[in-house]
């Protein structure tokens, strides 16, 4: 790494980031190792934003993302301040990917093992084993345009759409993932196994763009892993890397306030914490792409006109999470596990454009302690289970009221799986939609922001930086490409080109 003297650093420029996410981190760390001086904003009292750890009677929980996929971006990062991912944090393989269960009893374990896929797909229907490789093909051309192409490159302009849109038409980016799934294969159960992967950030298989059907290739590339220690130590390997370049981290301090200040003809961002008011040459938001223009930016004219303009996009579902302990360990179950409710269509359709709580449900169960046994007292498990539900803009349910006994009912269709589950139960806890708005600042308790539709990707989706606003760049689920921890990083890596350019820095490749 080269190292960056105290003059050019003070030269270069002052940079404030809100909020410690994976984007922020990320945005953070490349900002510093160019030269730049960087002060991280985080609300809470702990770095990671959505990826926030709990910790309770010895279990450790991880909050948010639990699917780490393509840790070449993850190695980006920190080669960016020339050092190694692996020497901060071990990143350990999951196999399989996940198990998928269905309300009739069906299963099969979808991994890495392509193989054992083609055998489990055949033994549903023999014809979807040539559609499925066909599918893959696909998937695959789809993942060189869309992600080695064109995640990390920021759509600042309308005319970088066009010079894509020939390649967007070709591979029939209208289309959504299920109906370009469902002219591969034709067995429900697979069709379902192969367009789940949307979920993953934030899109409705039925209404977002095939384009997301990439993430099935990014997967077969490289691999679904986990972090030992928990998501958390990916989180503390990157403050780790980024305070040792100098960069300064403010925890339990929120930022309620920017405004734009001129001092000798130059406009500077004045940011108002909970704690002081210091001035910056320039901003990357890591907080919701609304809390952004709506609460930090509330007092300029475009930030309103932006605020009100997100108001009117579609935005991704929300989710009822619950983090939960046992006394005993479960065999034969997987890290991740898929269990997929008696409806598909309906029920997405009911979370995504409903006004009530569905009366069933689909769920998301992680199981750390099948990888790492050390995240919970020697003899115990520790579990995380998500149900998909709509967001407060939908449907302003009462989640209070309703947490306890819709937690509840997760854990007793969960004994299906885990027997006994309800008795063995030693700790649990919640977090709702509400908890997605008032401790994240999430509009609508959105889990993903904007939701990733045609409309809403790339040059049409919240800009990496905001080009009336001077010195504002965004980073993170609400800007391009997306939600996601590639997503995230990758969008890091766009914004943080953007702010190097602004500064008339070199830009790594």
């Amino acid at each position: 790494m080269s190292e960056v003297g105290p003059k050019r650093r003070s030269e270069a420029g002052r940079v404030a980031i809100v909020g410690s996410g994976f984007g922020g981190l990320a945005a953070a760390i490349r900002l510093q190792a160019a030269g730049l001086s960087t002060v991280v904003f985080e609300a809470r009292d702990k770095p990671g934003g959505r990826a926030y750890v709990y910790e309770d009677a010895g279990f450790v929980f991880d909050a948010g993302p639990t699917v780490i996929t393509a840790p070449d971006t993850l190695k980006e990062v920190f080669a960016a301040a020339g050092r190694e991912l692996s020497d901060y944090v071990e990143l350990m393989p999951v196999a399989p990917f996940y198990r998928l269960v269905w309300d009739d009893g069906d299963s099969f374990d979808y991994g890495p093992d392509a193989a054992l896929l083609l055998r489990e797909i055949g033994n549903r229907r023999r014809e979807d084993v040539q559609g499925y490789l066909a599918f893959v093909e696909h998937s695959k051309r789809i993942f060189a345009k869309g992600y080695e192409e064109l995640a990390a490159v920021p759509f600042q302009h309308f005319g970088d759409m066009l010079k894509v849109a020939p390649d967007l038409v070709r591979l029939r980016a209208d289309r959504s993932v299920y109906d370009t799934i469902a002219r591969f294969v034709q067995h429900p159960h697979v069709r379902q196994a192969l367009s789940f992967h949307s979920l993953l950030v934030g899109g409705n298989p039925f209404d977002t763009s095939s384009i997301y059907t990439l993430i099935h290739y990014l997967e077969r590339k490289w691999g679904v892993w986990f972090p030992r220690g928990g998501t958390g130590a990916l989180v503390r390997g990157m403050v780790r890397l980024y305070e040792e370049l100098g960069g300064e981290l403010r925890l339990q301090e929120p930022v309620t306030g920017i405004s734009l200040t001129k001092r000798q003809g130059v406009t500077l961002h004045r940011v108002t914490s909970s704690r002081r008011i210091d001035d910056f040459d320039a901003v990357v938001s890591n907080a919701d792409v609304h809390h952004t223009y709506a609460r930090l930016y509330a007092g300029h004219p475009a930030a309103a006109r932006r605020a009100r303009k997100l108001e009117q996009l579609d935005w991704s579902m929300s989710l009822y999470v619950l983090h939960f302990g046992v006394d005993r360990i479960y065999e034969n179950i997987a890290h991740h596990t898929v269990l997929f409710g008696p409806r598909y269509r309906e029920l997405l359709h009911e979370i995504f454009h409903g006004e009530s709580l569905p009366e069933d449900f689909s769920l998301y169960l992680h199981a750390p302690t099948v990888t790492d046994p050390s995240l919970a007292p020697k003899g115990c498990s520790a579990f995380y289970v998500l149900s998909p539900v709509p967001h407060l803009g939908r449907a302003p349910l009462d989640w209070a009221r309703l947490s306890h006994e819709y937690g509840e009912t997760i854990l007793a269709r969960l004994e299906r799986l885990l027997p006994d589950l309800r008795r063995h139960v030693v700790t649990r806890r919640a977090f709702t939609p509400e908890d997605f708005r008032s401790e994240l600042g999430a509009f609508h308790g959105s889990a993903f922001s904007v939701a990733p539709t045609l409309t809403q990707s790339a040059w049409f989706r919240p800009h990496n930086r905001d080009d009336e606003i001077p010195g504002l760049f965004l980073v993170g689920a609400g800007t391009h490409p997306g939600a996601g921890v590639p997503g995230v990083v990758s969008s890091a890596k766009a914004t943080a080109r953007l702010v190097l350019e602004r500064f008339g820095m070199e830009v790594a490749a």
